[in-house]
């Protein structure tokens, strides 16, 4: 499979090899969204970045479209990794990986087994896993665990007779009767009056020209309703003390839904580690709002970090 990424150079770059940053997320975005919005500012600060698509998205390759792998997400990372320290004017042992939201999970995954990433920061992280498998803050029950992975199961025997692939919701929920919802969109084509403020925020971000993009899964579709499947089976950052003792820096709002997933990262990991927590910004705000994201303690942290003085 080809990877497609925007790259990203330093206007006045001076002279000698520059630190690199691969950059990904969030979960269902392309590189022309968040991550490419953090790769041209970081290149005006003077790294060498790639905004990539993830394997069977935007304009990357990969068949069939719309799924979601942990596996082959995080191996993307280190394909990126390979692209940049095949340029010339990168510096191979000065490369980071950055990434927002969703990915976040691949990039530390990528960092626990691949030595060449000497610093991972992540923004609103997300493990998607641990999202797919036992729901917001760990709110599935077992039985409920075990239903979501019955309609899995036989939405497989369902596709395959058809020779098609199904969307669905690639994050199940309950209603209050305990029966499954489902649904082949990830975020409606229209907000609902009184919307729950997390779904507002998604919406406020992917369906409205503040960052939609007609290839983004979150702007336009769903994922395909398997997906969820394989984030069942091979859990994400499992090894994330391994990543000791290249640091990282995980960067959560204070009023994301989300911040528990940085925390608990930040409690997981063994080695250097630095956990940022940005006043008045809840888990979307650090996809693009320039004010908020603290982008100068993240080029601190990759600059000590990936030997540039």
């Amino acid at each position: 499979m080809v990877l497609a990424g925007d790259l990203y150079r330093p206007k006045n770059p001076g002279a000698g090899e520059l630190p690199a940053l691969v950059l990904s997320g969030p979960f269902g975005a392309v590189k022309e969204q968040s991550s490419g919005l953090y790769a041209q500012t970081f290149a005006e600060r003077g790294f060498v970045t790639l905004a990539f698509d993830p394997s069977f998205t935007g304009e990357s390759g990969g068949e069939v479209r719309n799924v979601a792998s942990p596996d082959i997400f995080t191996e993307d990372f280190s394909a990126a990794v390979d692209q940049l320290g095949l340029l010339p004017d990168v510096d191979r042992e000065g490369i980071g990986a950055m990434a927002i939201c969703g990915l976040s999970g691949m990039a530390l995954t990528a960092a626990s087994g691949d030595s060449r990433i000497k610093a991972v920061a992540t923004a609103s992280m997300y493990d998607m896993s641990r999202s797919m498998s036992r729901s917001h803050k760990d709110g599935y029950t077992l039985e409920q665990r075990h239903k979501v992975i019955e309609y899995l199961s036989q939405q497989r025997w369902i596709d395959a007779e058809k020779g098609t692939f199904a969307l669905g919701f690639h994050e199940l929920p309950f209603d209050a009767n305990g029966q499954l919802l489902k649904g082949n969109r990830v975020l409606p084509e229209k907000l609902p009056a009184n919307p729950d403020p997390v779904l507002a925020a998604f919406f406020d971000y992917c369906r409205t020209p503040r960052g939609f993009h007609p290839r983004a899964i979150n702007s336009t579709t769903a994922w395909t309703a398997t997906t969820p499947m394989s984030f069942f089976e091979f859990p994400l950052a499992a090894n994330i003390a391994m990543i000791a003792p290249s640091p990282i820096l995980l960067v959560a709002g204070a009023n994301a839904h989300s911040r528990y997933y940085s925390e608990d990262a930040y409690k997981a990991a063994s080695g250097p580690k630095q956990l940022v927590i940005v006043r008045d910004a809840d888990h979307v705000d650090l996809y693009d709002r320039l004010e908020k994201i603290p982008f100068d303690r993240l080029e601190a942290f990759f600059r000590q970090n990936l030997k540039q003085a």
